[in-house]
């Protein structure tokens, strides 16, 4: 799985709070690329829960 924010992240939280492993939050949204594949549920359920759809996943 790979996952990438695209342009348009508010930098809400809602990823962060949804897989603190692989999210992390500032200014936008970033993706920790070594924990994705441990949890990509939480991946699904961040990516379902973004606002503003920036969080694109490829099986």
């Amino acid at each position: 799985m790979k996952v990438k924010i695209e342009e348009g992240c508010i930098a809400c939280g809602a990823c962060e709070s949804f897989c603190p492993d692989v999210f992390k939050v500032e200014d936008v949204a970033t993706v920790n690329d070594a924990n994705v594949a441990a949890n990509e549920d939480s991946v699904r359920e961040a990516a379902d829960a973004c606002p503003v759809s920036v969080i694109t996943i490829e099986e």
